[in-house]
């Protein structure tokens, strides 16, 4: 399974399901909120804003770590836990979308199992 993709038991692009100011729980609690997320096929990611719990920090989580989205609580639950996300690459506003950072975001969470 491509981790740049969400999962097709997971998100119906089919949907238009927008995630912005959704929560995101990790396997061990909320994390934050979505502060962006794109739905192109080999391209998808959500930026969490983890406001006050990790000092503001951002992170992009690739799409594929989306293990199910609940519309009605408006909740995405992702298959890492608060350690994983917080030890993960520093989000760079200036270079998220450059092939090096995605390798490097890909590289990190493609280590974990699921």
């Amino acid at each position: 399974m491509e981790l740049w993709d969400y999962r097709p038991d997971v998100y119906d692009r089919g949907r238009s399901l927008d995630l912005v100011g959704f929560h995101v729980q990790a396997t061990d609690g909320k994390i934050g909120s979505v502060d962006e997320a794109t739905y192109e096929v080999g391209e998808s990611y959500i930026i969490v804003d983890t406001g006050p719990w990790i000092f503001g920090k951002k992170v992009m989580l690739p799409a594929q770590v989306v293990t199910s989205i609940d519309p009605q609580e408006r909740n995405v639950f992702v298959a890492r836990t608060k350690a994983e996300i917080k030890d993960a690459p520093e989000f760079d506003e200036g270079t998220f979308k450059e092939p090096e950072y995605r390798a490097r975001i890909g590289d990190y969470y493609g280590r974990f199992p699921g």
